[in-house]
């Protein structure tokens, strides 16, 4: 369950407990839902946001004192700091517009309207969801590229070092070029070009490495998202097609709304999919091949497909089949 999780309005597949419902246990808040997605601790790095603005810290002047070497890489974690807030505030509004819109749908007095709105809220419900790991997988992937930047604030005082015993030495040579202190400061100039001959050797290593494990991890991640993304959407679509939307003659009634069990089969269709999605690794494979024993990403029933429930799903939290 997220973090940031609001009590009494956000369900997923992982907590609704086969409710097949997004809302409210809780009426009394009414309207303040949005308010309270909205409100709520905007992100998990301590800071506060305002409107999509960030409060001034101390931390916010770290950038001004960093080694040369490592400011560049230093900004572009803040920026990435700044990346998964929106991914985070992304999801919380994802499933603030999901309540909203199943809460809409229960009192618009229509039987089809009310069970459709709030399957639906339920699927948006659960891609907010996803945005939100998503954004944790960013994190962990700004996280590697920290490993990079400390890497290089501590290979910068070798580099400081070395370059001011060499600009002593020359110094020296133009102004007492007989000193006797030139001796001492070129073996000096040894033992620093040998450390920082090691350090520089252990950045290079760290940063090929770190740069790759950090992308990798964060483009494993987009795939992810993109395809539980996609598993949702269509799933969204079946729902639609349950809705009939043949214009009625004045003063005619609307049919009654057959399809409650079909609703809920296909919520339990959405969540066994996403249960059962694997990734495809891609290792260093350009034409998209497979590594050998790996299963494919499943593809969504499409919306044209008949719904045929199978017998055999289960329940996520009770092992026992809906119906």
């Amino acid at each position: 369950m997220s973090r940031r999780s609001t009590e009494g309005s956000r369900f997923s597949f992982s907590q609704w407990n086969r409710a097949l419902s997004i809302r409210s246990s809780n009426r009394s808040s009414g309207t303040a839902t949005s308010s309270t997605h909205s409100s709520t601790g905007g992100s998990h790095h301590g800071s506060t946001t305002t409107g999509g603005r960030r409060g001034f810290s101390l931390s916010s002047l770290r950038g001004t004192i960093q080694p040369e070497l490592s400011k560049r890489l230093f900004k572009l974690i803040k920026s990435e700091n700044n990346l998964v807030a929106a991914h985070e505030t992304a999801g919380r509004e994802r499933v603030s517009i999901a309540t909203q819109l199943s809460e809409w749908g229960e009192q618009s007095g229509d039987d089809g309207i009310s069970d459709v709105s709030d399957k639906v809220g339920v699927i948006l419900s659960e891609m907010g969801e996803q945005e939100d790991n998503y954004a944790h997988a960013l994190d962990d992937s700004r996280g590697i590229l920290k490993t990079i930047r400390n890497t290089e604030k501590s290979v910068q005082p070798s580099r400081d070092g070395r370059a001011k015993i060499a600009d002593e030495i020359a110094r020296l040579k133009a102004k007492e070029p007989e000193s006797t202190r030139l001796v001492v400061l070129e073996q000096e100039l040894v033992r620093a070009e040998a450390e920082n001959m090691v350090a520089e050797a252990q950045l290079t290593n760290i940063t090929r490495q770190k740069l790759k494990e950090a992308y990798t991890a964060e483009f494993l991640a987009t795939i992810e998202r993109a395809d539980k993304q996609l598993i949702l959407a269509r799933h969204g679509l079946r729902l639609l097609t349950l809705l009939d939307d043949t214009p009625v003659v004045p003063g005619d009634a609307r049919p009654h709304y057959p399809h409650a069990a079909q609703a809920r089969q296909i919520l339990n269709d959405a969540e066994d999919d996403l249960r059962e999605w694997r990734l495809t690794r891609i290792d260093g494979a350009d034409d998209g091949t497979q590594k050998q024993g790996q299963q494919q990403p499943l593809s969504p029933r499409s919306p044209q497909q008949p719904l045929s429930p199978k017998s055999d799903r289960g329940s996520l939290s009770e092992g026992k089949k809906v119906e």
